[in-house]
């Protein structure tokens, strides 16, 4: 093996999957915070953003529909070695369109690229939840949130020194390099928890799959939106300056990321469910006071109680489809990703035309009735394949230590 593919920090199994989730979430958000800068630099509005930013969502659905088969041909390490820098790489690219068009095409890529990430991270959480024996989704999703809270504060302190979005991005692919030799370099895939059928060509979403679907519905198109158009929301109602703008990015992800890492817990204590449905209440609390706030540190706390309210939702959904026993786990967790991943990623530019026409408070206003979708539907989160559920279960007895 070429040794520069053995360069790297030696931790156990799970400490290195949460640290690719770091990675992925720093690569992949490094855009958001300079959207206004984006924005104002094509002339353009919301609504003609948000459709450029579709080239995302374009490429992780076909990556998420039909890129099983061929990330088990190429292995879940080189795939994530090579992914995530080319993902900075072609955001570098696309931030030096000059017109929307040229922005949609070159974010395709990235979005190929995320897709091919998003599938093989949670297939490995997954993986060593079983290994280990202990719950580590939510955590490892934590981390995910952190990569996003530290590129949001990294995009509020280099916009206040004056730095360009176009240097920010190119800054930041040698930093990803670095960062995923450092942290995954040593990656080793993790056993599988039973033997597993090969992926089929296309992850097509079966009934379960579309009810966990309607689960993190709400979570994830507020989670994107909060991450999309939080600078935006406090530019345009309060005239806020960029850095103090990229802030609202940053509390929204900072705060997921608490309540991502403190869910496992509180998950196994009461219920999937339980906790999913508590989160829900918090965050149609979070679109009401976005939608009525009168100033800029209300707006704040809400961004940060929105993140709180989505933490746990999405990373449950994905356990309970990993561990469906009627296809295989890469399949079912592709199929959940294809729709809610793209969810995160589509429906937020769809809302910059809300925001255009109806103003900006009404991109977070028309999450109430998928809230409501959601907390009708949570149920599923603990129900087992086998008709166990999952509030009275535990994950097992630990099968070994992860090294």
């Amino acid at each position: 093996m070429n040794p520069l593919w053995r360069f790297g920090l030696r931790l156990r199994s799970e400490h290195r999957i949460f640290a690719g989730f770091a990675v992925h979430a720093m690569t992949m958000g490094s855009l958001f915070p300079r959207l206004p800068e984006i924005r104002d630099g094509m002339g353009v509005g919301e609504g003609t953003l948000g459709l450029s930013l579709i080239g995302v969502p374009v490429g992780t659905l076909i990556a998420l529909t039909t890129a099983a088969p061929l990330l088990e041909r190429i292995g879940h390490r080189l795939t994530l070695l090579v992914a995530m820098p080319l993902v900075a790489l072609a955001y570098a690219l696309a931030v030096r369109a000059t017109e929307p068009l040229m922005f949609f095409l070159l974010l395709i890529p990235a979005g190929l690229l995320i897709g091919c990430a998003e599938i093989i991270l949670n297939l490995e959480a997954d993986r060593i939840e079983g290994f280990i024996g202990r719950r580590i989704m939510n955590r490892a999703h934590a981390f995910w949130s952190l990569g996003f809270f530290g590129t949001g504060l990294a995009g509020a302190g280099l916009a206040e020194i004056g730095m360009s979005p176009q240097a920010h991005l190119a800054l930041v692919v040698p930093v990803v390099l670095l960062s995923v030799m450092l942290a995954l370099g040593r990656f080793e895939p993790a056993p599988s928890r039973a033997v597993e059928e090969p992926a089929h060509r296309v992850a097509r979403p079966t009934w379960p799959i579309l009810v966990l679907v309607a689960v993190t519905l709400s979570a994830v198109l507020m989670e994107g939106a909060g991450l999309d158009w939080s600078a935006i929301y406090m530019t345009n109602l309060f005239g806020s300056e960029t850095s103090v703008a990229a802030i609202a990015v940053a509390l929204v992800a900072v705060s997921q990321a608490v309540g991502r890492y403190f869910s496992d817990g509180f998950v196994e204590r009461y219920s999937p469910a339980v906790v999913a449905r508590t989160q829900l209440v918090l965050l149609a609390l979070a679109l009401v006071l976005l939608l009525a706030s009168p100033g800029p540190v209300l707006s704040l706390l809400s961004f940060a109680l929105l993140g709180f309210g989505t933490s746990a939702i999405f990373p449950l959904a994905m356990s309970a489809a990993a561990q469906r026993t009627d296809r295989p786990a890469a399949v079912n967790v592709a199929a959940l990703a294809q729709i809610a991943f793209v969810a995160f990623l589509l429906g937020p530019p769809l809302l910059g035309f809300v925001g255009e026409h109806w103003g900006i408070r009404w991109v977070y206003g028309l999450g109430l009735p998928f809230v409501a979708l959601s907390f009708l539907a949570a149920g599923a989160l603990s129900q087992r394949p086998d008709g166990q559920d999952d509030g009275a279960r535990a994950i097992g007895a630990p099968r070994g230590s992860a090294t």
